[in-house]
This record gives C-alpha cells, structure tokens and sequence, in this order.
C-alpha cells in the first residue's frame, strides 16, 4: 500500500451499502488505483471508511465518485463528531423504514415491473417475452454497470459479473421470464442482507444509545443542559436519580447507588460516594451526584469501548482470512466450471445445447460466493458486540478465535485470583477478649498507610469496635513494630521476632503463630508493654468468585494454574484454598519461560492485573486482562474483563467457543446449500429462479444465524435500564 505524501490530510467517510467483507475489498481494490491515497482502511461491519489523501493527484469527488460508481453512497463525516457518537453519523436518518432505503425502493420498483409484466403475459401472451425481457434489463443495468466499474477497477469476478452474465444468457435463450426473477430475488437478497448487516450493527449502537445527548452542567453556581460534546475535563455536573451519567469523573458531592451495567455487565448496583469513580453510561440510581469530569466525551470509557470494538471487527479472523483467499481463486474456477457445464456434454456427447446452457447459468448463480464470505465476519462481528455488552472486551477476531482453543488458563496471584489487598482472617486473644485486642491495634495503626495498618483499621471499623484515642501519635521501627500510647498505656503492633525479643512467648503462642504462617498468613502480634495481647493474622484472600470462576473453567475443560513471584508458602496455602496447580517465587523471566512451555505443548491464556504482568501478557497465545488493573495490563491485552469478576474468564471462552461453533456451521450452510442445488441443477431439477437462492438465501440464513450470538449473550434487562 502506498505511504502518506505530506500533502496528504485524513478523510473519514461513512460508506453506505456495504454488507460483508467482499465489499470492503472492492472499493479497497479500486482506491488502491487511484493516485495519491495511502492508508485505506475500510470497515464493512461499521460502513466506515478511513484514508490520506493528495487532493493534488486525486480530489475529494473522484474519490467519492469512484465510489458511487461501485454501487455505494459515500457520506462526509465531521471526524469530532463521529469520534464522540463511537464513529457514526445519525443526522441523515440511517435508521429509516426498508422501504424508503435505495435498495427498498429498487426492489419495490422491480416488484412493479414484474407485476405488469405479468399481468401483460396473461392480456397479451405474445409480448410476454418482451414485457419479462424490460423488466430484466431494467433490474440488470445498474448491476451491469457495477460490475463493469468492478472490473476497471481490479476486481472483475465479483456476484455483479456473475449475475450480468447469467441475466444476459438467459435472454439469450429466451428464459426472459426467469432472468426478470433472478433479477428481483437477488435485489431482495440484498436488500435482506443491508437489514440483517443493520441489525447486526445493532450491538453497537447499543453502546451508543448509552450515552445520554445532553448533560447538566454546573457553572458560576447555576444548572442548565449542554450538549455532550461541549463537556471538558475538569467540568462538574449534576447527575439526578435515574438518569446516565455522561462521561466518566470522579464523584465530589453526593452518595448513592449506580448500576454499571452497562459498562460492567454487572447487574449488582455499586454503591458510590466522594472519590469514587464513575462511568459514563452508568445509571445513578437514588442520589443526587455532583461529578467532576475526568474524560471528555469523545475519550470516555464508553468511546474507548466503542472504538475498541470497531476496530476489532475490522480486523480479520484467521478463519476468515483463509476464506478470503479461498474466495479469491473460488470464484473464477467456479465461472470456468459453469462453462465447462454450458459446453462439455453438448460438444462430448451431443447433448441438447439449449438445456445445457440453461443448467450452467444456474450453475453459476449456485457459484456467487457471498455466503461463503460472510460466514466467518458476519460470527465474529456478532461475538464481539455481544461480548462488549457483557463487559467482555475482546480486541479482535484473531484473539476471539485463540480464546476458543486454549486449553490452560495461567492467572497471577495478587490482585487477579485474590483481591490484591490484605485482609484480618483470624483475631486471637492471649489475654483479654478478641474485640479489646483488635481495637487496641486499630488505635495504633490508624492513619497509618502501612496495607497492614490498613487492614487492621478497616476490620476493626467494619466491627464497629470502640477504638481508643492514641495520644501523641505512633512511632514505626521499620521491619518491627508501630508503637503507640492510648489510656491504659503503651501498645505495640509488630512482628512475632520483635515480640520474641522484648519477652519470651509462651509455648502454645509459637504453635498458633507457626500454624497461622503455614497457612500462608502474616501474623503480628498486638503487646502492651512487653505483655502479649493477642494475635491478629492477615492474608490476601482469594477474591469471593474465584472458586466459582475456576471451577467453571474446569467444566469447560480447561486447566488452571496460578503462576506468583511470591512466596512459595503463601501460594501453597491460596493453591490449597482453590485446588489450583502453582508455580511459586517466579522472577519475570521466569513467569515468562513458564508460559512458554506450556505454550509449546497447546496454546495457552494469561490473566492478569498488574504492570509486571504486562511480559507475560504478551507472551501466551491471548492475554486477558482484569478491568481493575493497570493502563499498561489493559493496553497489553487482546482481552479485558470490565466487570473485574474471575466469572469473567469462562464466560470468555464460552463466548468464543460459541463463535466458532456459529462459523462452523455458516459455513456448513453456505458450502451444504451450494452442493444440493448443484446437484439439482445437474439432474435438471433447478430453475434459474431458485438457483439464485443457493446464495442469495444461504448468506440470509448464515446472517441469521450469527444474529443469535446477540440473543443467546446478550445481558439482562440491565443494559436497558
């Protein structure tokens, strides 16, 4: 593809009239020969088309003009516009009834034509060829005419050629009567196939309607509604009960409950208050919010989604690019066998000129490959929509098809299979009660920014204990102890060797400290004085869907394995929790080596979190990142779990197995219905009417049949909340 001259400047259009993957790579093929555009980029699944362009060799019309010469209507786009609306145009009413779109009123205009020439066969029976014959040419001209542009323009075996030359040979023959039909049953194949591609689409423009137009704004202490498109970052609005929230911010005033469903695919409301984060397309539930805005529209989480989506789909799936290729050879082979059908048995045999021609233009309406190229774009575009409205984010067919064909899953630990921050698991008094001990800690650790300090803090305010007032602060001895004074005097919070050292622990003391650690638990133990209180034992927990969410993965017989750079002790005691396979204090080369040799033996996922699995990421056939994690995890991802739940990881294979069950049988439906009615046609038993319905009705089953994937994954009644 040609590079970018400096003169060039970006142009977005929206091409309408594009309803699989064979369109696209006509008018790719055809501006490829055009001067001084570079980088094309054409996307049937979103009828977007992304180019540079040298208005100094090529202008803006001949470009749009080549275009419409192919068949399809270009649309100028404002490219701010089409960012913040997820990369489409709805002012010019895309959303019409069938009947007013340009291909409704061409079937409906030859629907016309046949009726009277019908009705004349029946009046005037010796003008019936000539009445059946206008109809046909009427239907054939644009067609004829798309494909002679198709041909000047690199791609002269498309189902345009193949239907000029059927029609044109039945006239020949004086099958006027059928060419006429032919002619009207395909304008109706692709008028269903544009209502099944919208509908498609569908799933993204789901994403799109979550979006609310307008917002209300705060500015110089008075409310009014601006546009979306108007919000910046650092703005405030004001987000009332029931109503979405527009962009993502960060809550400054307020509390109450917001269902994220849309975003997450989570249907349990989250309860949000000052500091908390908020997605646009969130709705609030029962609060007044005032958010801060901390993405402009055009950037938010929902815009990403959207972008991320399109994208995807206009990338190819390893499955459907073969079928391009086998496309590419399939379709001349196929009119050079219609020809051998047309002429073999009459000059081999002597057979009847006239049948034989008949059975060979059925032939070749049996051969348009539509079907077959829809099969694989038509599944994928519908498993990533349905995928996104879940919250399973995946980054393209390639990766989509990978998930379907791991057979181990590799998680971190920290923060993928546990919830990545400590919490107290056990309380034990040595002397005085369970409560006094953890208050007496809290009292220590508060303020303290310590993840332990922290957690004790938290648990003892989640008891909703009585904790005393420490006077004068607290004093950390780094790897030791926080020691503080509270009435009843001095309390420390420190290691067990600390505690060791300032008296002698009691026999039964060790034992319960040895047996915590054995389970993978940090102890420390809470002294007033130099007497032992007690002891409180903190662990980052497994997260409360991880059971669940392995063992789903099990039923689909996959295998997990939680591959840490922590301790071996501590990942013994989460393995044993889980009954997960581990691989304990892993450096990240090492982690990587690991995931190569399960790579070598079959293609493997990692699921991750953090900065530090980024490598890791990268490295196994398809990686999956937690919504939680990083920037850095999520950008190195084919794929992203927004509702951050480990349930995630099998619904993600679920989904793509789903895909590729639903390409398989496309598939099946495009080649099985290609073969019975070739060999109806062979046998005599196929008009050329219904030979056209060898294609025209596979690529409307095989549409069909991914629009399922929708239905079957689509999230509850919560995205229509």
């Amino acid at each position: 593809m040609a590079t970018a001259s400096p003169t060039s400047a970006a142009l977005r259009l929206r091409v309408e009239g594009m309803d699989c993957s064979a369109c696209a790579l006509k008018i790719e093929t055809a501006l490829n020969r055009l001067p001084g555009l570079a980088d094309i980029n054409v996307n049937y699944a979103t009828e977007m088309l992304s180019l540079q362009v040298d208005e100094n060799r090529t202008s803006l019309a001949a470009v749009e003009g080549k275009i419409r010469s192919l068949g399809y209507v270009p649309i100028a786009m404002d490219d701010t516009a089409a960012r913040q609306r997820g990369g489409r145009d709805e002012s010019d009413g895309r959303d019409q009834p069938w009947w007013r779109t340009r291909k409704g009123r061409t079937v409906l205009g030859l629907a016309a034509l046949l009726a009277a020439a019908a009705a004349i066969s029946v009046i005037k029976p010796e003008y019936s060829f000539w009445a059946y014959g206008v109809a046909a040419i009427v239907g054939v001209v644009p067609i004829a005419r798309r494909a002679f542009a198709g041909t000047l323009s690199g791609t002269p075996f498309t189902i345009e050629t193949l239907m000029t030359v059927a029609a044109v040979g039945a006239l020949a023959i004086e099958a006027a009567e059928e060419a006429a039909v032919v002619i009207f049953l395909f304008a109706v194949g692709e008028l269903l196939e544009t209502v099944a591609a919208g509908r498609a689409r569908a799933g993204i423009k789901a994403l799109i309607d979550l979006v609310p137009r307008v917002a209300r704004i705060e500015e110089a202490g008075e409310i009014k509604e601006v546009p979306i498109e108007r919000l910046r970052v650092g703005d405030t609005v004001v987000v009332r009960p029931g109503d979405r929230i527009p962009s993502d911010g960060e809550v400054i005033d307020g509390q109450s409950e917001v269902n994220e469903a849309p975003v997450t695919g989570e249907s349990v409301p989250a309860a949000k208050a000052v500091g908390d984060k908020v997605f646009a397309g969130s709705v609030n539930a029962n609060g007044m919010l005032r958010v801060r805005l901390t993405h402009a529209a055009a950037d938010n989480t929902i815009a990403r989604i959207i972008h991320v989506v399109e994208e995807a789909q206009a990338s190819k799936a390893p499955t459907a690019r073969f079928i391009d290729r086998f496309s590419a050879w399939y379709t001349p082979a196929a009119m050079a066998a219609a020809g051998l059908v047309m002429i073999g048995p009459p000059l081999m045999v002597g057979a009847d000129w006239h049948t034989w021609i008949y059975r060979g233009l059925a032939t070749l309406l049996i051969a348009c490959p539509c079907a077959l190229v829809i099969s694989t774009p038509a599944a994928i575009a519908s498993g990533l929509a349905a995928g996104a409205r879940r919250g399973l984010l995946v980054k393209g067919g390639a990766a989509l098809e990978m998930l379907g064909k791991v057979k181990t899953i590799a998680f971190d630990k920290t923060g993928t299979l546990t919830g990545g921050h400590p919490r107290v698991t056990d309380v034990v008094a040595i002397d005085g009660i369970d409560a006094d001990v953890l208050a007496k800690a809290a009292a220590v650790e508060r303020g303290s920014s310590h993840p332990l300090g922290v957690a004790i803090e938290a648990e003892a305010e989640a008891r909703s204990l009585d904790i005393p007032r420490a006077f004068g602060g607290s004093v950390a001895t780094p790897g030791k102890a926080v020691t503080g004074r509270i009435r009843s005097g001095f309390v420390s919070v420190g290691s067990p060797r600390h505690a060791a050292e300032q008296g002698e622990l009691a026999h039964d003391v060790r034992q319960r400290i040895e047996a915590l650690e054995g389970d993978g638990k940090t102890v420390v133990v809470v002294s007033e004085g130099k007497r032992p209180l007690g002891l409180i034992a903190l662990r980052d927990e497994p997260r409360p869907d991880a059971e669940e969410g392995l063992a789903r993965l099990r039923a689909l017989g996959v295998t997990p394995v939680m591959l840490t750079g922590d301790n071996a002790r501590t990942a013994a005691a989460i393995s044993a929790t889980l009954g997960i396979e581990y691989k304990a204090e892993l450096l990240p080369d090492a982690k990587l080596e690991a995931i190569a040799a399960y790579k070598s033996q079959a293609p493997i996922a990692m699921v991750g979190d953090g900065i530090n699995d980024a490598p890791a990421l990268a490295a196994s056939s398809v990686g999956i990142a937690m919504g939680g994690g990083t920037d850095v995890a999520l950008e190195t991802a084919e794929a992203a779990l927004l509702k951050n739940r480990l349930v995630g990881v099998a619904e993600l294979l679920s989904l793509s197995r789903a895909t590729l069950a639903n390409i398989w049988q496309n598939i099946t439906i495009a080649l099985g219905l290609k073969g019975v009615f070739l060999l109806t046609t062979l046998l005599g038993a196929t008009p050329l009417w219904m030979a056209i319905l060898a294609d025209t009705g596979a690529t409307v089953l095989v549409t069909a049949n991914a629009l399922r994937l929708l239905r079957q994954t689509a999230p509850s009644d919560d995205l229509k909340q």
